[in-house]
Order: C-alpha cells, then structure tokens, then sequence
C-alpha cells in the first residue's frame, strides 16, 4: 500500500530517522484545516497578526522535542492570545545555561526578566506588542549570576548553573536503508 502523500510531508523534510514524525504531520494536517475555518478566529481582533510556529531541538534522550510559540496554540486553536510567546532556544552547557529568545522590535526599557533558581520569566507589555514566556530550566542555576544583553530584537540571557554538569557521551545513531 503506498502511502498518502500530505501537504507536510516529513519524510521529504527530514528523512525516515524519527517515528514521531507521523504523529506531528497529523497534527499539522489537523491545524491547517482547523485554520481554514473562519469561525474559529471570531476572536482575533483585526489589525492584530496571527502567529505560529515551532522549533525542535534533539533532547538529551535521543529524541526530538518540539516547541511551540506564537499567539495561536494546537491546544485551543480557536483562542488568540494577547501576547505572543516568543521563539526561545535553550543551550545547557557544562557550567551554564543561555537562553536566546527573538523579541522583535522590543526596546529594553518595556522588557521585564524574572529569574529565579529554577525557572526564567519573559514579559513585554508594550502597546505594539506583548511577549510573555515562562521557563523552566534544565538545571538550577544562580539567580545572582544572570547576564542579559538585548540586541536588535535578540536577547541572551547567560546564567550559571549551581552544579556543572558532567559532559553528555555521544550517541551512536542507527542509519537505516
């Protein structure tokens, strides 16, 4: 039996190495056409853009785990939020963790980062627009220790971890076909 061809087709995208991907194309097939219907977005307010997307990063356990952001989740995709959650990447380092998330057109003066040892906090409130993002980090770290720079709509925020981590052994990854 050949199999159907979808409008994501995660086999062209990203080879045939990741099971889980079956399950992801049905829920991007799922959202596209809940997407379609125009009574789902009886909440958006006109002038106010719809946002989705995610990201995936390889997990320490081998496998690949997605993130959402925007203002339009799978969840509840008849609901916009009125802030956006921002794009975050999360890179857990030996003796730190560095948090980059894309805030654009963000001055420094309307944003707000609460970090404590186990967790980071993102808020913008500004007319034009609002982020909010709350993480919890793969470490503790020392809340004393945060650095943060913004930069044309890129922040980075550098914490140190409380216990260094010992470096990850590599993993020998199957090759099929």
């Amino acid at each position: 039996m050949k199999k159907r061809r979808s409008m994501f087709d995660f086999d062209d995208f990203m080879g045939t190495g990741f099971p889980d991907f079956d399950e992801i194309e049905k829920m991007f097939e799922e959202m596209t056409r809940g997407m379609m219907d125009d009574r789902k977005w009886k909440h958006a307010k006109p002038g106010n853009p719809l946002v989705y997307g995610w990201s995936m990063q390889m997990g320490t356990d081998g496998k690949p785990h997605f993130e959402e952001f925007g203002n339009v989740s799978t969840k509840a995709p008849d609901k916009v939020n009125d802030e956006r959650e921002p794009l975050v990447e999360v890179i857990n380092a030996e003796k730190e963790i560095t948090l980059i998330a894309e805030l654009p057109g963000v001055e420094k003066e309307k944003l707000h980062l609460n970090v404590d040892k186990n967790s980071v906090s993102i808020t913008v409130n500004d007319p034009q627009r609002s982020y909010k993002k709350q993480l919890k980090l793969p470490a503790e770290v020392d809340e004393t220790s945060a650095k943060a720079k913004l930069k044309n709509g890129i922040l980075e925020v550098v914490l140190r971890k409380l216990k260094p981590s010992p470096p990850e052994k590599a993993k020998d990854v199957k090759i099929e076909g």
